[in-house]
């Protein structure tokens, strides 16, 4: 591995894109730390002591952003905009016709599309903006805070509409700066910054549970953090990695005097084919009862219940919602990104046919049978890595600072095997030597 490093700084054009990509990264954290016009920051430094990781219905967005969130800085809002535009986006993908029509068009629609999202990005960062004010101001960001009333001292609206607009613009830059690391960096600019937003918090996530430990000063429970981290990821760099491989033969056509096809491949069916959406869903769908709920006046029987049972991460109606919701949602993804049919249809026409299945209707239905069978043991090892933290609350007591689980090491490690294939891929095509030297 070091010596791969090395010879990724050696190649001229490879550490240009290394050292700029490093370059974006450190201006994005920066940027995490630079608070917006008209917030009192010692209020808000004090409340986020006093919060000591109990993130609430904010942990999910607060991770995203890589904790400048709760600290209300210029990217409090992060990557989670850029993220909704675009799973929405996907989603319209199949339902209006117009978008899958600019979608089979090539790098031309897939551009238009790129354009929309950024549209639909900026829209969602002005509502996100407002929102995070609007709690800010009222206090509930930090409800167990003494100072939280005193987070936002200024109530006018031209104080409102500047913080609204400087947490647009810093939404703006972080998408910009996520394509500048597409375009003359490494790997997915995107995703880049949400590996370093999630990765941001790791060291503090250790230390605080470090420090809330009572065997040997905490040093046993550190370890075993450690331990079991170090089995978590290798259980998901496995599960990410696995994949079923349909075998696929095409038939050989002679056209003119030369002859094509006749070749064999494969079509590659991940285990875990929908990623960590489902995971995002589910959480934005159980974050809905609990935000309203938060902001609903009086003391009525739903809100109370909502309170009891949907805001705690150890509740038994919690746990079992967002586990069937994200065996859901793993369906539902699959469903709409892969269709059987329109595979079936261009292997027909194209020659291509599964071994001992006829072409047409039968390999769809085959597909479609493949796909049900290994989308199942990938759903429910999404529900048992999502549902780590809860565990962790359990055994350690404080599930906001166990960072190996849920959404975040699933990103982590996704990321973290993406960029390192980008990089290998890079040196083979600058360092091939052939069989001879």
């Amino acid at each position: 591995m070091l010596t791969a490093f090395a010879r990724a700084f050696r190649t001229p054009d490879l550490r240009k894109k290394l050292l700029f990509t490093l370059a974006i990264i450190v201006v994005y954290r920066v940027g995490t730390h630079v608070p917006i016009p008209g917030v009192n920051y010692k209020a808000v430094q004090q409340c986020v002591k006093e919060a000591s990781g109990n993130q609430g219905l904010f942990g999910l967005v607060n991770m995203f952003s890589g904790g400048a969130l709760l600290q209300i800085t210029v990217f409090a809002l992060g990557i989670m905009p850029y993220i909704t535009a675009s799973i929405i986006l996907q989603l319209l993908t199949v339902v209006i016709p117009r978008l899958e029509a600019l979608k089979k068009e090539g790098q031309a629609g897939t551009a238009k599309i790129t354009q929309y999202t950024r549209y639909l990005t900026v829209a969602l960062a002005i509502l996100q903006g407002t929102g995070l004010v609007a709690t800010a101001r009222s206090g509930a960001l930090f409800s167990s805070c003494s100072a939280a009333s005193s987070i936002v001292p200024d109530q006018a609206i031209f104080t409102t509409i500047t913080m609204v607009i400087t947490m647009t613009a810093g939404t703006a830059i972080v998408m910009w700066l996520g394509e500048l690391i597409t375009d003359r960096g490494i790997g997915n600019g995107m995703s880049i910054l949400m590996f370093i937003s999630i990765a941001a918090s790791f060291p503090s996530s250790l230390w605080a549970i470090k420090k809330q430990g009572s065997l040997a000063g905490g040093w046993i429970e550190f370890g075993t953090v450690i331990l079991v981290g170090l089995v978590m990821v290798a259980l998901v760099v496995f599960v990410e990695q696995a994949q079923r491989r349909i075998p696929v033969q095409y038939a050989k056509r002679m056209i003119g005097r030369r002859s094509y096809g006749g070749t064999s491949t494969y079509i590659p069916l991940k285990v875990n084919q929908a990623g960590v959406i489902p995971v995002i869903f589910a959480s934005s769908l159980l974050y809905i009862p609990a935000l309203v709920a938060q902001f609903a006046g009086g003391n009525s029987g739903w809100k109370t219940w909502v309170e009891q049972n949907l805001t705690k991460g150890d509740h038994p109606i919690y746990i079992t919602a967002y586990f069937l919701l994200i065996v859901f949602f793993a369906f539902f993804y699959v469903a709409i990104s892969f269709n059987p049919e329109e595979v079936a249809d261009n292997m027909k026409k194209y020659g291509g046919f599964i071994p001992g299945i006829r072409a047409g209707r039968p390999t769809a239905e085959y597909l479609s049978y493949v796909l049900n069978r290994i989308t199942w043991p990938g759903s429910l090892y999404l529900g048992l890595i999502a549902l780590v933290p809860t565990m962790a609350l359990v055994g350690f007591g404080a599930s906001q600072n166990f960072p190996f689980g849920g959404t975040s090491i699933l990103i982590i490690v996704g990321v973290g095997l993406e960029t390192v294939k980008q990089i290998e891929s890079q040196l083979q095509q600058r360092n091939y030597e052939g069989f001879l030297r």
